[in-house]
């Protein structure tokens, strides 16, 4: 963890001259050093040949399929499909940012394609909820990734659980990666719960059609090849791989940095540096991430390419040093324990403020 000054306060929205808010005014410097850097452009080549791997492997893997198909060596097959769907999920989340082609329909059709139609998740539920994460990171009421679904994200949400929910809240950090298992199956539901809901839904029809052939023809060709139980069994390792892998991508992070109470008025700089976590890495951690490894660049630059985060962070840390920005960075496993004793201390539901966190004393953040 770096911090150039620790404890200084985070300073409200900053106004021009004519007192109009200005959340941008220290953002700009930073924005316009990382376009002239060039680190904006599109990088195509690296995604057409990430795709591509990906793809051979895909091939190769439902070739191993075929050819263990009477064995239970093929849930080695199943646990690398796993990986290779999240490596898909990946590539759509930065199709979803526009971070891949010049054309916004391109990216949103090819994205389309690869959440409903390959990965088997839906592209209208993911876009509307991670734009909202976006948009107010850890903020109260605005952040869907803090809202309580299974897990408790929040303090106060947890005071006065009982039974069952009362016993898994307080030790829902050590439980948090063995819920992960389950989160893939949840994933698929989710697609089909938005696709079938009453609201409002960007090309449902189309959605509906692509999920269904995804989903429905991956149990036929599983179940029609392999006898019932191993059948059962390869699916559930599948989604469990998938379900783990893309929850311990996700989980570092923002679990365990400072959540903003509603209203919060915080500079954009400071609200997307200071809930974000990085994750030191290489040029392998880049891959395995999905470039998640630099949360604090993907955040100030959604649409900035995979290939230019490792450049841009070192920029970006600088930026933030030289203006006593508290910037995060740790290693996976320490943002792992991190995380766990975070939401073990939320599901305790002990007294005192409830935006309490490691870091939330250096934040000062102004409501």
């Amino acid at each position: 963890m770096t911090s150039a000054v620790a404890g200084e306060p985070v300073r409200v929205i900053k106004t021009g001259p004519r007192g109009v808010p200005n959340p941008l005014s220290e953002f700009s410097p930073l924005l316009h050093t990382i376009r002239d850097a060039g680190l904006l452009r599109r990088r195509r080549t690296f995604y057409f040949i990430t795709f591509g791997v990906i793809t051979i492997a895909m091939v190769a893997a439902w070739f191993g399929f075929a050819m263990l198909q009477d064995t239970w060596y093929t849930l080695l097959i199943a646990g690398a499909l796993g990986i290779l769907f999240t490596q898909y999920a990946f590539i759509t989340h930065e199709l979803a940012h526009r971070q891949v082609f010049e054309s916004g329909k391109l990216n949103e059709f090819s994205g389309r394609i690869m959440a409903d139609l390959v990965v088997g998740i839906s592209y209208s539920w993911w876009m509307s909820k991670h734009s909202r994460h976006h948009a107010n990171p850890n903020t109260v009421d605005k952040d869907p990734d803090i809202e309580t679904d299974f897990i408790i994200f929040q303090k106060d949400h947890a005071t006065g659980l009982k039974g069952f929910a009362g016993f898994f809240a307080k030790r829902q950090g050590w439980l948090f990666f063995p819920v992960l298992l389950a989160e893939g199956l949840n994933l698929h539901l989710h697609a089909f719960k938005t696709v079938f809901s009453p609201g409002k839904v960007d090309k449902r029809a189309l959605e509906i059609v692509l999920l269904t052939v995804r989903n429905v023809g991956y149990l036929a060709v599983v179940f029609s090849f392999l006898p019932l139980g191993m059948a059962f069994a390869f699916v559930g390792v599948q989604l469990a791989i998938f379900g783990l892998y893309m929850g311990a991508s996700f989980a570092p992070n923002h679990k365990g940095m400072p959540i903003l109470p509603r209203g919060s008025k915080v500079d954009f700089l400071r609200r997307q540096v200071l809930t974000s976590r990085n994750i030191r890495s290489g040029h392998m951690m880049n891959h395995f991430l999905g470039g998640l490894n630099y949360q604090i660049e993907h955040h100030l630059f959604p649409n900035m390419p995979r290939p230019s985060l490792k450049r841009a962070g070192e920029i970006v840390r600088e930026y933030c040093e030289s203006r006593g920005i508290l910037y995060t960075e740790v290693g996976l496993f320490t943002s792992y324990g991190i995380v766990i004793r975070h939401l073990n201390e939320v599901g305790l539901g002990a007294d005192g403020d409830p935006f309490d966190c490691p870091a939330a004393g250096r934040t000062g953040y102004a409501g």
